[in-house]
């Protein structure tokens, strides 16, 4: 299987999806516990939640294979993201709830954690980059939006419930504030959301990475609680009654990034 799927677009809006995949290749499944088997601590249905996308012209970059495979939101050396706090690692060790993800004696050696980063991690931001290179060179500004999703209660990250919408730009430094302002007004309109920026989520690799705005690239995570659009309990549900009152907000967020866009100088 191909690490991720790509849908080009016609506006100069990238959106990723780094932790919606859920294949395990068939030789690690074999070393894996039962409960990480479940693959619990997917971006679950964030595809489907985002299913305007194409009709709205943006690219989209969905990855295929579970973040307990290769987490594409983490640095390649394996960094902390919030140094102090709980982290997880490039290829990580334990679930959500700190329970192990592998067998005994059957966790990555770091010969492994260099083959995955070759055959996973590196295709996908390959194609991340170049994307966004030719978005750039075509539009003279280019967007990152990387779409997540979490449980609304992980106590490992974070205390109590989680703000519905999590905005990230590494603490300003990934987006040009104009086009933030826009994004945190949209979600402080939303009528039975909260909402915050730069909280406990401030954006992973993805966004700090890419997001440059004096180079013309301008990158904004979206954590989403979700229990604004999902069962939080096993199978994940997605439920079309609550996506159907929170596609709004996505989609006013999607076009104020594009309209954005229109309004920079080529």
């Amino acid at each position: 299987m191909e690490p991720y799927r790509f849908h080009p677009g016609h506006t100069p809006l990238l959106v990723s999806m780094p932790h919606v995949g859920t294949h395990v290749p068939e030789a690690l499944a074999r070393r894996m516990t039962k409960a990480a088997l479940d693959v619990p601590d997917t971006d679950w249905n964030v595809d489907r939640l985002y299913d305007f996308l194409g009709a709205d012209g943006a690219s989209v970059l969905v990855a295929t294979h579970s973040r307990y495979v290769i987490d594409l939101n983490r640095p390649p050396d394996n960094r902390p993201l919030y140094p102090g706090a709980s982290n997880t690692e490039l290829c990580p060790l334990t679930l959500f709830d700190d329970s192990p993800i592998y067998v005994e004696r059957g966790e990555p050696d770091a010969m492994e954690v260099a083959l995955r980063l070759d055959r996973y991690w590196r295709p996908y931001h390959h194609r991340l980059a170049e994307t966004l290179a030719a978005v750039r060179e075509k539009f003279g500004v280019a967007l990152l939006f990387d779409a997540h999703s979490i449980r609304s209660r992980v106590k490992r990250f974070f205390d109590g419930r989680l703000p519905d919408l999590n905005l990230g730009t590494a603490d300003g430094r990934s987006a040009a504030a104009d086009l933030t302002g826009r994004l945190v007004e949209i979600a402080a309109e939303a009528e039975g959301y909260s909402t915050i920026l730069n909280g406990r989520f401030k954006g992973g690799y993805t966004t700090r990475h890419y997001g440059k705005p004096a180079n013309g690239v301008h990158a904004i995570q979206l954590e989403l609680a979700q229990s604004t659009y999902m069962d939080e309990d096993p199978p994940f549900g997605f439920r079309d009654d609550l996506a159907a009152s929170l596609r709004p907000t996505l989609r006013a967020m999607i076009g104020a990034m594009t309209d954005w866009a229109a309004r920079q100088p080529g």
